[in-house]
Parts: structure tokens; sequence; C-alpha cells
């Protein structure tokens, strides 16, 4: 098990990890505070492609946490690397939000709504502007052989109600149309933890991934070969840690992580004063 007390960057997913819905979960402020008073550094990270980066920067503002965009890394983030590393496409069909149209568009990527004739790649996201006629241009595209890549691979969105379907589950209603399965960019595929820590100008032992979810949040740092910190605080349970390659930590949430992290700087630092 990784030392908790030694790690200064903390890549913490935000969906039921540090707020749900409009409510930031207790203890988030003062886990901020202490950890940029230690000289540690964060970064949030989101599979939610619904979203721009600016939209996120707003919503943390209103709920009392201080955020700049260099704060924030999400799954868009990583699809406009990933495209950047590869030929480019002469048109992309961008089936999401406006956000996520006008996020690859300020990117320098081609993008456009419609079905036009140069299209040669679909790019899909969590889409909550979700109509009929995106689902069939889609399955058009796609029967056309046009390449298919998709931001994230969650199945649900978690709400105070429930769950609405993400990403995710739009690619298997459209795979059930056409039988074309796309190529998934966000976590649990290790890009964006990587692309972490390139940002911060970290190495992977220095970090932890901290998230609620066992397949995207701690499949992705292990993947990445980072310490990861499961928190029951959102979507997953005990169940879901024992499901696979576990999770180097497990707390209740943000609050309880504050804590043991608190704790070990401490036996730390009294070990070095021995």
């Amino acid at each position: 098990m990784g030392d908790l007390g030694q790690k200064r960057l903390f890549l913490l997913d935000m969906d039921g990890t540090i707020y749900l819905d409009d409510r930031l979960f207790p203890g988030v402020l003062p886990f901020l505070e202490a950890l940029g008073e230690a000289g540690g550094r964060h970064l949030f990270l989101t599979n939610n492609s619904s979203r721009s980066t600016d939209d996120y920067v707003r919503r943390l503002e209103s709920m009392g946490v201080p955020a700049r965009r260099e704060d924030f890394l999400t799954s868009v983030d990583a699809l406009i690397a990933h495209l950047r590393g590869r030929p480019p496409y002469r048109r992309c069909y961008a089936f999401g939000t406006a956000g996520f149209r006008r996020q690859l568009a300020e990117a320098g990527i081609p993008v456009t709504d419609r079905r036009e004739e140069d299209v040669d790649c679909l790019l899909i996201g969590f889409d909550t502007e979700l109509t009929f006629r995106k689902l069939e241009d889609a399955c058009i595209l796609l029967n056309r052989g046009v390449d298919f890549i998709a931001a994230n691979p969650d199945w649900v969105c978690p709400s105070w109600y429930g769950a609405v379907p993400d990403c995710g589950s739009v690619c298997e209603m459209l795979r059930r149309a056409t039988g074309r399965r796309p190529q998934f960019i966000g976590k649990p595929e290790p890009a964006m933890a990587l692309l972490a820590l390139e940002r911060r100008g970290m190495p992977a032992a220095a970090a932890v991934l901290v998230g609620d979810r066992w397949s995207t949040d701690i499949a992705a740092g292990a993947n990445a070969g980072i310490d990861t910190a499961f928190v029951l605080s959102g979507e997953g349970t005990m169940a879901d840690a024992a499901a696979g390659p576990p999770p180097t930590w497990i707390f209740d949430g943000i609050a309880a992580l504050h804590r043991a992290w608190e704790t070990a700087r401490r036996q730390r630092e009294e070990e070095s004063a021995r």
C-alpha cells in the first residue's frame, strides 16, 4: 500500500466525490485549504462531457470553491489531446451538447452538427440535449463507416433522484442499432490520469486518484499506475471495491480522506524528527 502522507497531488473526480448535483459534500473546502497550505496540488477530473471547463468553474464557484480553468481536466480535454495526436479528420460530427461542440471547435477540431458528406468521424459525449435526429444521424454515419470515438463510457450520471443515461448507454443503443462500438477515451482508460500528471509536472508516485466509481475512477488509476482512494459518497459501494483490482484506500468521503492524510503526514514528520 502507498504512503498517503507523501501524496502531493490529488486527482479529484467531481460528481459523487466532491458534490452531488449542487450540494458540496462536507469537508471538501477544509481539505482543499489544508492541501494548499501544505504545498500540495489538486486537479479536478471528470468524465462528464456535457459541460465546458468554464461551466465547471462557474459551478464550483457557486458552491464556494475557488476555481480556475487550469484546475480542471475533462474527458473532452483528453479527447482533444487524442485527436491532436493522430492524422486530422476532414470533419467530425459532434454528437453532444452545445458546450461539447464549442470546446472542440475552440481547440481547432473541425466539427459540425449536420450530417455532411465530408464527415469521416463521429465524436460522442454525454448529451443532455439529446434528440432523435442526432440518433438517426449517428446511425446513418456509422453505417457509412465513419470512425466512432466516445468521450466517456459511463452508463449513468448520478443525480439526487437516482441516475440518468450517460454517454455509455447511448453508445450501447447505437451499437444495438448498427453493430458499431466506439473507441472510448475517458476513464477507465489511462489517458486522462497520465495527462493530469503531465499538466501538474509530478510523478505517479506523488499522486492519488480519488473517485466514487470503481469501474471508471479506480480502474483509471490502476491502468495509469497511480494509487487510488475509493470514496463511498456517490455511486460506488463496498461490493464494487471487491469486484476487481482493489483501491489503495477506501473512505466514507473526502472528510475521512482528509483526516487520514493529516494523520499520515504527522506520522511522517514525527519519524523524520527522530
